[in-house]
């Protein structure tokens, strides 16, 4: 078989990596970006992703950045992102493309299967009819269409592209059994075929939508039992010995990554779209982006206390990335905080380790000796292990802002300095 993968980023290079380790598929691996296609040629991974540099160093992938390359491909896995504007609407102009050039070159029989994520009905209503107008084939009689919703955590050392259970709809029970097939030969998962393809579209956005919601509870509780003076984290740990009906989830200075300050919106748009208003998903996600003020707010409160203002104030930011360990800017809060600081005047000093060219300072400790104040945004483990009371204290650290409520709060309490955690 012939296989195309377009879209080489976080999804589809694992992903054709994957199936390129198998050395029984004839695979050409296809992205626009050239520089991209230089660097995946040079065994360095573009992206994030232990597991992806392992397998780079053990294959060579064909690579082109020339649709017409992917002429007589048997499948089409599309893996490009599906981002949001602005305003928050759904951002489909990637995958449209994506679909467009394929259907310059894709031929009778062929299965387009799109990893991307997306809305209930982005098959129905978009991606078919793109077809038809760019085709002379009928989908469900010449060619079929598949969705696999892409489930990737960056960082993970245990998940990966191989072991993450999949989901497979499709146009026809057919299709649908040869892409899962596919998938069961390539990848180590438990695949699940499903009964259509908009089933199988919601199950992604259902499943981020879940944790952004929970995420945004613990955001909240956080707020109310920061001014009734609990300590959220010891009441978290304590319900977690539940063993039913609880799972724990964690505040934090703000939601970040592609998916989950994402998919919610997907979501929302489509339900306005038939006549339903999403209000308690539209809720959450209002309560989420409010975190990264919510942050500021903590310092500014402790500076007013104490008869000053943000302004002039030296603040030391600890992390750009979203998530810890890894370098990844998508949707990142600490970027929101940034600004923020900003635009209240304050000199804000950025550190890190994964963004040397966006970072201010040189390393952790030059920023620490700037900085009369920290906000920690990412709790990259740099962080963690350097930032104990003593070394806090030690390059004259006053107030301490831990918006992954990371560190060891008694410590440096009793270490003479300021500490506020979210709920903490």
């Amino acid at each position: 078989m012939k296989i195309a993968v377009v879209g080489l980023g976080y999804v589809g290079l694992p992903f054709a990596c994957a199936i390129a380790k198998k050395n029984k598929y004839q695979l050409l691996a296809f992205d626009i970006n050239i520089e991209k296609l230089n660097q995946i040629k040079e065994k360095d991974c573009p992206i994030d992703d232990l597991q992806c540099q392992k397998d780079l160093d053990q294959i060579d992938l064909a690579l082109t950045s020339d649709i017409s390359d992917l002429a007589g491909s048997d499948m089409f896995f599309v893996c490009v992102p599906t981002p949001i504007h602005s305003d928050h609407s759904p951002d489909l102009s990637y995958i449209e493309k994506a679909v467009i050039s394929v259907c310059k070159v894709v031929s009778k029989d062929a299965i387009i299967v799109i990893e991307s994520t997306i809305n209930p009905g982005v098959c129905d209503e978009i991606i078919i009819p793109l077809i038809a107008e760019n085709t002379d084939f009928v989908v469900g009689e010449d060619i079929h269409i598949a969705h696999c919703p892409e489930r990737i955590n960056p960082g993970d050392k245990k998940w990966n592209v191989y072991n993450i259970p999949r989901n497979i709809g499709a146009t026809d029970a057919e299709s649908c059994k040869k892409v899962a097939d596919f998938y069961r030969d390539v990848l180590d998962a438990e695949i699940n075929e499903m009964e259509d393809i908009k089933t199988c579209e919601a199950t992604k956005i259902i499943e981020n939508t879940f944790r952004d919601i929970n995420i945004a509870y613990v955001n909240e509780l956080a707020k109310s039992f920061d001014v009734m003076g609990i300590d959220l984290s010891k009441v978290i740990k304590g319900a977690s010995n539940k063993p039913f009906a609880f799972m724990p989830h964690f505040p934090s200075c703000g939601v970040g990554g592609h998916c989950i300050p994402v998919d919610p919106y997907y979501l929302i748009d489509r339900a306005k779209k038939s006549g339903f208003n999403h209000s308690f998903l539209k809720l959450a996600r209002s309560i989420n982006n409010s975190m990264p003020e919510y942050t500021v707010d903590l310092l500014i409160k402790i500076l007013n206390e104490m008869g000053r203002s943000l302004k002039d104030t030296s603040v030391g930011l600890l992390g750009l990335s979203y998530k810890a360990n890894i370098g990844d800017l998508r949707e990142s809060p600490a970027l929101i905080i940034n600004e923020i600081l900003l635009d209240n005047y304050a000199d804000c000093y950025i550190y890190d380790p994964f963004f040397e060219a966006m970072s201010s300072c040189d390393d952790l400790q030059q920023t620490l000796e700037r900085s009369e104040a920290i906000i920690i945004a990412t709790n990259h483990k740099e962080f963690e292990d350097y930032l104990t009371a003593e070394n806090l204290k030690k390059h004259n650290i006053k107030i301490i802002i831990d918006g992954k409520n990371c560190l060891n709060k008694e410590e440096i309490i009793d270490a003479g300095m300021l500490y506020k955690g979210i709920g903490k």
